[in-house]
């Protein structure tokens, strides 16, 4: 009885290891698996991100260049230096007053 019930415990614990074993498997798996996904999320946001800071570079170069052809038409425009331009609702002829003739 004693042999049978050694052989009994034996196979419980060799069943138990094996499912231990199984399931430790699993969670490295998981693990392995989460691993990658954040990794494969931190590629693309870095992608993202330096497309962005691209995009941000381009626009910085349109604003200063659309900043130096402001300066340069303000020079020149006749309507900045009306005195008309200062009427709350404008209106044809005191805007064509403006212009040179």
């Amino acid at each position: 009885a004693d042999v049978f019930q050694s052989n009994e415990e034996d196979d419980r614990k060799v069943r138990r290891r094996e499912k231990n074993r199984v399931a430790a498997q699993r969670s490295r798996k998981k693990q392995t698996q989460k691993a990658d996904k954040l990794h494969e999320e931190y590629e693309s946001l870095e992608q993202e991100n330096t497309s962005l800071k691209r995009e941000i570079g381009k626009l910085t170069d349109e604003m200063k260049h659309l900043s130096e052809v402001l300066k340069d038409h303000e020079k020149i425009c006749p309507l900045l230096h009306c005195t008309m331009n200062f009427v709350t609702i404008p209106r044809p002829d005191a805007l064509t007053s403006c212009l040179p003739r």
